[in-house]
């Protein structure tokens, strides 16, 4: 059986639009199935938003497409949720796959603490595109150009900053033991660009301490908002399907 892949997007692009390079390059040797997230399921984001909506709606998604185990990818947000996921329900992960996850769930070492106080004081009080440009300049290394903001604005892009900020403040709000990770038994791919924000090394470094089976990739020339054909390369389609194909065989041994 071809792996079987769930893919959660970031918190800007929708997930068709994230995952269509990966889609394309993956061809038929996987079936990836796209999930977009559930805090652009209202506009605005309710007020009791949280990131067990996040993790319940994976649940119902995969029960709807039959899969009982499965491969999950997430990006920026998507790979917060991802790692929640990750460590709550375990059975349910073939392998997991991420890059640049947006933060780690739970307790926060004192330099990723400082690193994102940072970026939340830079964000406070900003709204719409100043938001918007200001979230991606803190995310790049000084000196890095980032591509302009849209002429115009679509309806679904104008949900973004609200989205975001909903995002964060769940990312603040949830409760996690991150030793439930070191708990992991299923294989972690975990991708970063070597131009994205200094932070994205130092969670490389929390994630590789906390998982027992994990590979560490940095991407050169690539930083968190490059269009997604840029991460998402032949190549990297490549590494991705001997992750899931490598699990499937250990898989299907284990059960013989």
């Amino acid at each position: 059986m071809k792996p079987q892949v769930v893919c959660i997007p970031g918190s800007v692009a929708p997930a068709a639009q994230r995952y269509a390079p990966l889609i394309d390059a993956v061809g038929d040797a996987a079936d990836l199935h796209l999930k977009d997230l559930e805090v652009y399921g209202e506009s605005p984001p309710r007020s009791d938003y949280a990131i067990e909506d996040e993790l319940k709606a994976i649940d119902r998604f995969a029960d709807s497409e039959n899969l009982d185990r499965f491969h999950l990818i997430g990006y920026s947000a998507g790979g917060f949720i991802a790692l929640a996921y990750a460590g709550t329900r375990p059975e349910r992960l073939l392998t997991l796959a991420l890059f640049e996850p947006a933060a780690i769930p739970g307790r926060r070492t004192n330099l990723e603490q400082e690193l994102f106080a940072v970026l939340e004081a830079k964000l406070r009080g900003l709204q719409g595109s100043q938001f918007m440009a200001a979230f991606v300049r803190e995310q790049v290394k000084p000196g890095v150009k980032v591509p302009p903001p849209p002429a115009a604005v679509s309806p679904e892009m104008q949900k973004r900053p609200a989205g975001i900020a909903a995002l964060i403040a769940a990312f603040e709000a949830y409760g996690f033991d991150r030793g439930r990770l070191a708990d992991a038994s299923f294989p972690v791919f975990l991708g970063y660009g070597d131009l994205t924000h200094e932070v994205e090394s130092v969670k490389a470094s929390v994630l590789a301490g906390l998982f027992i089976d994990i590979r560490v990739r940095r991407y050169p020339g690539i930083h968190h908002f490059v269009p997604p054909e840029l991460i998402y390369t032949r190549a990297h389609a490549h590494e991705l399907l001997s992750h899931w194909r490598g699990a499937d065989v250990s898989a299907s041994q284990l059960s013989l």
